[in-house]
């Protein structure tokens, strides 16, 4: 556990610019998937203030300790992270699957949560790239 927070200290430690970017790119991401998880009727928080709590406080600080390594390797982690997410959210009733939604139709109602999970996971490595790009165009001379 030591070893663990010696890593994950510093990783957590960013440019409060950094952390900024990160939690505008996030917070514009989440209540643009919730609209569209709605519009199309496949998902949505049952709550708009979930945005904050998923994307805010849960998201942006598995990206900062993510950020810099290999993309499959914020994938695979992302993906463990997001696996509770998705989990935790339709067991409790705190995110919604509309029936018979595009993607129960094209996979199955039985891999919704787990096709969620691996789709979402994506976000990690995809943020941080463009959290990364945004940060060095605005702040880097």
């Amino acid at each position: 556990m030591r070893n663990f927070i010696a890593w994950a200290l510093p990783r957590l430690r960013a440019d409060k610019r950094l952390i900024a970017l990160y939690c505008a790119v996030y917070f514009i991401w989440g209540f643009g998937m919730d609209w569209f998880g709605a519009q199309v009727e496949i998902a949505r928080f049952t709550f708009w203030w979930q945005v904050i709590t998923c994307y805010l406080l849960y998201m942006i600080p598995i990206s900062l300790l993510l950020r810099g390594l290999p993309f499959h390797t914020q994938y695979a982690y992302g993906l463990i992270a997001m696996g509770f997410l998705e989990f935790g959210g339709y067991a409790l009733g705190t995110s919604f699957a509309y029936p018979n939604n595009l993607l129960d139709a094209f996979f199955g109602e039985r891999t919704f949560a787990l096709g969620m999970a691996l789709f979402f996971a994506l976000y990690f490595p995809l943020g941080n790239w463009m959290v990364g790009k945004l940060f060095a165009f605005f702040f880097k001379s």
